[in-house]
């Protein structure tokens, strides 16, 4: 079916609503979200009207003399994201969208079990306060008390990796489930629905939290969001510092357990400040700024300054006023680049090589021992990390 100057068509179920420069388009039906400018909002509206797309285009280049206006080109958009329900009254025949991303079978799977009342217990005004107020002390506590700031070898309680290992993996769980709980505990503050999943961030295996429907909300609303793991890991942070000074030094494995909280959660919030791997942070510059698709529009902006990119590349595929931010962007993407090294150097590295240092010698005793069956499961416990990790990456491309 030909779309031409003379069709009328009529769109799906769509909801409008204002954000901080465009518009957020929502498919009520699939539950997918698109950014539009101004002009595709006056569009759609003509498009409800009932007016043919010949004439929606004569009055929107009348209203935007500006603008290029190419209606059957948007016509076709709307066609692809399967936005047009029928075509001089017929019904369009197309492909059935995918399923929603985030469509909750039952209250367990989508967390609906916990009640908006709870989740704005931990996400009001109030607390708010209360977080910043406990980061500040975190911080505080680190400099006045250097001896509180975490070390690489803070991973290590014992010299058998036997025990490290499994301590340290369930603590780490333990912890980000905590941080992606309160991602949870934030979208059922706004009564929406919330989904746990597995995924990475480079060579790390992480758990994530599908929030997918955040951008029902207002974009004020949706910073508390994506702050709120954040401020649940300022309270283990805090909470791991002072209970440090309260043991002292003399607490052994209970002040040990402490400084392996620390040094994870630490890891975890200098983690956030890495914005090229689309980290929470990531997520409110994009809100800030109200510039989505940042990364992609910073790659793309690096890639037409290769001399090897084909020239008649769309050289600046940003809503007017974006570029600047996208520059700005692409700064801050380098310093997280920065951090990254300098976590891999500081902490990621030394940890590696002071545990093969301290179990490869396992594999030269015999097999009855205890360090040769020390070093097995140490090895062992990093095939299944790896594995984690494929899987990971595996469902990604998948996806794609």
């Amino acid at each position: 079916m030909n779309l031409t100057l003379n069709s009328k068509v009529s769109l799906v179920p769509l909801e409008i609503r204002k954000d901080t420069k465009n518009y957020i388009v929502e498919d009520k039906i699939y539950g997918e979200f698109y950014e539009m400018p101004k002009i595709c909002i006056d569009a759609l509206n003509l498009i409800c009207d009932g007016l043919p797309l010949g004439k929606i285009q004569i009055k929107l280049t009348s209203k935007y003399p500006e603008e290029d206006v190419d209606i059957l080109d948007f016509a076709e958009q709307l066609l692809d994201m399967k936005l047009i329900a029928n075509i001089d009254g017929i019904p369009f025949e197309q492909k059935q969208k995918p399923k929603p991303k985030l469509k909750p079978i039952n209250k367990l799977q989508g967390f609906t079990w916990i009640t908006p009342q709870l989740g704005q217990f931990f996400f009001n005004n109030l607390s708010f306060f209360v977080y910043i107020a406990l980061f500040v002390i975190s911080v505080t506590l680190c400099i006045k008390k250097p001896a509180l700031f975490p070390h690489y070898k803070d991973l290590f309680l014992t010299e058998y990796m036997t025990i490290n290992i499994p301590v340290w993996l369930f603590l780490t769980f333990f912890l980000v489930l905590i941080h992606e709980f309160g991602h949870v505990l934030a979208m059922r503050a706004y009564n929406l629905p919330a989904k746990l999943e597995v995924g990475h961030r480079l060579f790390l295996v992480v758990l994530e939290t599908d929030m997918s429907s955040v951008w029902k909300l207002p974009s004020k609303d949706r910073n508390i969001l994506y702050f709120s793991g954040i401020c649940f890991d300022t309270v283990i942070l805090s909470g791991a510092l002072i209970t440090q000074l309260v043991l002292g030094d003399g607490a052994g494995i209970s002040n040990s357990i402490m400084k392996m909280i620390v040094l994870d959660t630490f890891i975890r919030i200098v983690y956030q400040l890495c914005i090229y791997m689309k980290t929470d942070l990531y997520y409110v510059f994009e809100n800030v700024s109200g510039c989505y698709n940042l990364m992609e529009n910073a790659q793309h902006l690096i890639s037409t300054k290769l001399p090897f990119v084909h020239k008649n590349i769309n050289k600046d595929p940003f809503f007017a006023g974006e570029r600047k931010i996208v520059i700005l962007y692409s700064i801050f993407y380098s310093i997280g680049v920065v951090l990254t090294v300098a976590l891999y150097f500081t902490f990621y590295i030394p940890q590696i090589l002071f545990a093969w240092k301290k179990v490869l010698p396992g594999f030269t005793y015999e097999i009855s021992s205890y360090a040769f069956w020390d070093a097995f499961a140490f090895s062992l416990q990093i095939i299944i990390g790896l594995a984690l990790l494929l899987y990971s990456w595996r469902k990604k491309y998948v996806q794609r």
